[in-house]
């Protein structure tokens, strides 16, 4: 699981590995990242050992540069497009398979829930994914990437070169057959 780093914390980040090359601070960065990334990066390339691979490396240029890396403005956002560029490298690099649309993307499911009752919580937790599961390919990354990755709306924008009005079109639209399909798992649950 991911670790969310507020922003004034990441900027100290990233001014340590830039000024003191603070290995500490870099490893927070990493850690900060990783199942995110790697996520992204998997749903891009389709291959989870190579969705490693590639964050490893934008890791490992990080480092190198990392005289730098105090002057990027958002590195988180820095990041995300680092893997998401290195990611299509990699899949125009292999020749075997060719840059998938943005509708043929999946990413995989990451949610955790609590419920009083272990039953109720396995039924929940089937239906939302199920529900998530039936969203169109593109609200469900915006979905996830939003609700999961928490990534700020101009971010998911940038990230698939998409308006910020475009990410907030297609997460009410998630949200609203989310809400209509979990509500009618429900309603059929207590007519059983």
């Amino acid at each position: 699981m991911s670790h969310q780093v507020p922003d004034t914390n990441l900027r100290d980040l990233q001014r340590r590995m830039a000024l003191y090359e603070d290995e500490h601070a870099f490893k927070a960065l990493f850690f900060a990242f990783y199942v995110q990334l790697t996520r992204l990066s998997t749903a891009i390339t389709g291959s989870k050992e190579s969705a490693e691979e590639i964050v490893a490396d934008v890791f490992t240029n990080l480092w190198k540069g990392r005289a730098a890396v105090a002057e990027i403005e958002d590195i988180q956002l820095y990041l995300y497009v680092a893997v998401k560029n290195n990611s299509i490298h990699y899949l125009k690099k292999q020749q075997k398979q060719q840059w998938q649309s943005l509708d043929a993307i999946e990413l995989e499911q990451d949610w955790y829930y609590q419920a009083p009752d272990q039953l109720e919580l396995k039924e929940l937790e089937n239906n939302i994914r199920t529900a998530i599961a039936s969203l169109p390919p593109r609200a469900r990354l915006i979905f996830q990437l939003a609700k999961e990755d928490k990534l700020p709306y101009k971010h998911i924008a940038a990230l698939l070169g998409i308006s910020v009005k475009t990410v907030d079109n297609q997460l009410a639209i998630a949200l609203k057959k989310l809400s209509a399909l979990i509500g009618f798992a429900a309603t059929r649950k207590k007519k059983s």
